[in-house]
Order: structure tokens, then C-alpha cells, then sequence
């Protein structure tokens, strides 16, 4: 993707969700990752997606992914950067662009990882926010 100059700021309107990829070794860091997704579905109403083992879309490690709503990435970004266990993470948000969101648009938590923009379809239908699939217990 290319640089484009804009004629105006795009409205935050665009954003109506956000994806969190945490990437893992099976071999070595899953009970890293196991620990900080227990941490996350304690903390946070999130969706905690399945575990990828193997390379699944645009990504080229294992994997997995918890979708949240835009009223929760202010705090749960932040915690991440505290706690992601060495583990790199990508963050970014849902619009109509899944190659835009994924490669210009996002934000990365630890080490920035290949994401292959062929596997990525330039415009998809707006994906809103999952019901959160966790049930917080203890306070951020």
C-alpha cells in the first residue's frame, strides 16, 4: 500500500471494533500466551477467539485473536503494553478495509511480525463487535 494525502481526516466513525493478534511459539511461549489470555478473559469483556497452532489468513505464526468493543480499548491497549508477556501483538481496527486495518492502520505491542497483504481482501462488510464471551472477575 502507498501513501496516499488525504483531503480530510477520516471520522473515527470508520472504527467499529477492534482485534487483538497475540502471537505464540507452540513449542515455546504458549504458556506465556495461555497465561496472559486467562489474565485478559478475567480483566476484560472481551471475545477470546480459538487458538491457531499453525499459520491461519495473513499471519505467519500461531495465533490467537480476542475482538473487542471500541469502549474497551482504552484500557485493555494500555494493560497490554504492561503485561503482554514478551509476546507480540497486533491491534487493529475493524473498518471496511481488512488490508488497511492490518497494515497501515495498526498498532503492534513486543516485536512486529510479517502480515501478508494478499491474504487481506482491500474492502469487506463492516464487522461490529462480538458479545463478549468473558465474564470479568477482578479489576484492571
Amino acid at each position: 500500500m502507498t501513501d496516499v494525502q488525504q483531503a480530510e481526516p477520516r471520522p473515527l466513525a470508520e472504527i467499529t471494533s477492534f482485534h487483538a493478534h497475540v502471537y505464540y511459539d507452540p513449542q515455546s511461549t504458549r504458556p506465556q500466551a495461555e497465561r496472559l489470555r486467562s489474565w485478559i478473559g478475567e480483566r476484560f469483556p472481551v471475545t477470546l477467539g480459538r487458538w491457531h497452532e499453525v499459520k491461519v489468513g495473513p499471519h505467519d505464526q500461531a495465533m490467537y485473536q480476542v475482538a473487542f468493543a471500541k469502549e474497551v480499548f482504552a484500557e485493555l491497549v494500555p494493560w497490554l503494553m504492561l503485561n503482554h508477556e514478551g509476546l507480540s501483538i497486533l491491534i487493529h481496527p475493524n473498518t471496511s478495509s481488512p488490508r488497511r486495518d492490518h497494515l497501515v492502520d495498526p498498532i503492534w505491542i513486543g516485536k512486529p511480525l510479517p502480515v501478508h497483504a494478499d491474504q487481506l481482501p482491500e474492502q469487506a462488510e463492516i464487522e461490529l463487535a462480538p458479545a463478549p464471551n468473558t465474564h470479568p472477575s477482578r479489576r484492571v
